[in-house]
């Protein structure tokens, strides 16, 4: 029997199936009795069937509830972004007056406060920058990192991220722009001590305290809401999040115009980066504490879709680096669960080349039936009941729906039902007819 003690010398199989076992039976979880310990063990091994394309004893289904609960409640997303108590009473009522496979925390709801005392650029919310009523927060894009920038970014990302990056994107800490570097210290490190001193520094440090206090008291309504979830049964259906070396030098970096003329100017460069960041987001989401407890890690993708790019664009620029973050977490024992935002049909035969058995793709606008076709023997699959039809079809064209899904999607296993993207503001009892879906005609 091979001493499991040595996690290096463990096949990603094994190490997963220990990853399973601590997911199915979380450490220091107390439930609220037997049937809720039951139901989530029941919930667990659902999930955990589809992703090994075996047949679990019904189709797992994960709500497509993102700042639902806000307003199901009767509140807002600015009040629950600002108000930690308002959060917990939201996400709360929704946990306890809704059925559902997985729970998954308000842990993208950000904290107001947090961002306003950082200056946050990247971001516009309900109250700061968009009206009061917003549904959703809108990401804005910015060239954070100059073309000319690379090789700083190269030698040393951490060091670039503080100094230039932090600055730039968030007022409050335009101070760190004047701190000297950390790594050319040698010997006794006076210039970088000094730069403390400078009072730009010492009000920068001073807001990101004040925003770290802050955050505390967001994360402590945010675990406990985690908490009554697992010890009412309800499991978190992603530990971690992470993404592809192309969307974090876009997204964050460059920008989506910058990042497509580096692609024709500077080709060399972004490569290097993207290189670069492999390792740094491998490690980063292996040693997160929550992957700890749920093995899968949540991927969105933002621009590799088609249209974006050709498919020698993909195969040349997104999916090499993107591939070997994949099998970082593969082979840590970890899930993928890549959320392929926009048209991913192009892509089918280039992202098919995967481990078998060994993570679950996401689609938002895709032919399901070739989905199934293509990866169906290869690679869990889920989605994708339109977001249009969620919102403004009848309960009966939602069983309509998600029933052609189930019996395209289903056969053999490997299927997990949800809608082609999380959502907002949605007709609570379309929700609950994706349930009864699931239970009526997902059976095996």
């Amino acid at each position: 029997m091979k001493d499991i003690s040595n996690w290096n010398t463990l096949t990603w199989q094994e190490k997963r199936e220990l990853r399973f076992k601590k997911w199915l039976n979380p450490p220091g979880v107390k439930y609220v009795n037997k049937d809720a310990e039951e139901q989530y063990k029941a919930r667990v091994t659902r999930f955990i069937k589809a992703i090994k394309l075996e047949e679990p004893d019904r189709v797992p289904v994960m709500l497509p509830a993102q700042y639902f609960p806000a307003f199901y409640a009767g509140s807002s997303l600015k009040k629950a972004m600002y108000d930690y108590a308002e959060l917990e009473r939201a996400w709360l009522k929704y946990l306890r007056e809704f059925e559902m496979d997985s729970f998954i925390p308000p842990s993208l709801v950000f904290p107001g406060k947090v961002l306003e005392i950082l200056g946050y650029k990247i971001q516009k919310w309900p109250g700061h920058g968009l009206a009061d009523n917003a549904p959703s927060h809108q990401f804005v894009e910015g060239e954070y990192m100059k073309p000319g920038e690379y090789n700083d970014f190269l030698r040393d990302p951490a060091d670039y991220l503080q100094r230039v990056f932090l600055p730039r994107s968030n007022t409050a800490l335009q101070g760190f722009s004047k701190l000297n570097p950390v790594t050319p210290m040698i010997g006794i490190p006076v210039s970088y001590v000094a730069s403390f001193g400078d009072p730009e520094v010492r009000a920068s440090y001073l807001k990101l305290l004040e925003a770290g206090q802050e955050a505390m008291k967001w994360l402590a309504a945010v675990g406990r809401i985690s908490d009554e979830a697992l010890s009412s049964g309800y499991p978190n259906i992603w530990g971690g999040m992470s993404g592809a070396p192309y969307d974090m030098v876009g997204d964050w970096l460059r920008g989506t115009q910058g990042i497509m003329m580096d692609m024709f100017q500077r080709p060399d460069k972004l490569h290097e980066a993207m290189e670069k960041i492999v390792p740094i987001a491998i490690e980063e989401t292996v040693n997160s504490p929550s992957v700890s407890v749920c093995p899968v890690v949540f991927m969105p993708l933002h621009k590799g879709t088609g249209g974006f790019m050709s498919n020698k664009q993909f195969e040349e620029f997104y999916w090499p680096t993107f591939k070997k973050v994949l099998m970082g977490f593969i082979n840590e024992g970890l899930v993928p669960l890549p959320f392929a935002e926009g048209d991913y049909e192009p892509r089918l035969d280039i992202i098919k080349d995967m481990p078998r058995g060994s993570m679950v793709w996401f689609f938002e606008k895709m032919d399901m039936a070739k989905a199934k076709k293509v990866l169906g023997g290869n690679a869990c699959i889920a989605g994708n009941v339109p977001v249009t039809v969620m919102t403004t079809g009848t309960t009966d064209e939602i069983k309509k729906r998600c029933r052609e899904l189930i019996k395209v999607c289903a056969p053999g296993g490997g299927y997990i039902l949800t809608a082609s993207a999380f959502m907002d503001e949605v007709n609570p009892e379309n929700l609950r007819a994706m349930m009864a879906a699931a239970k009526e005609y997902g059976k095996y």
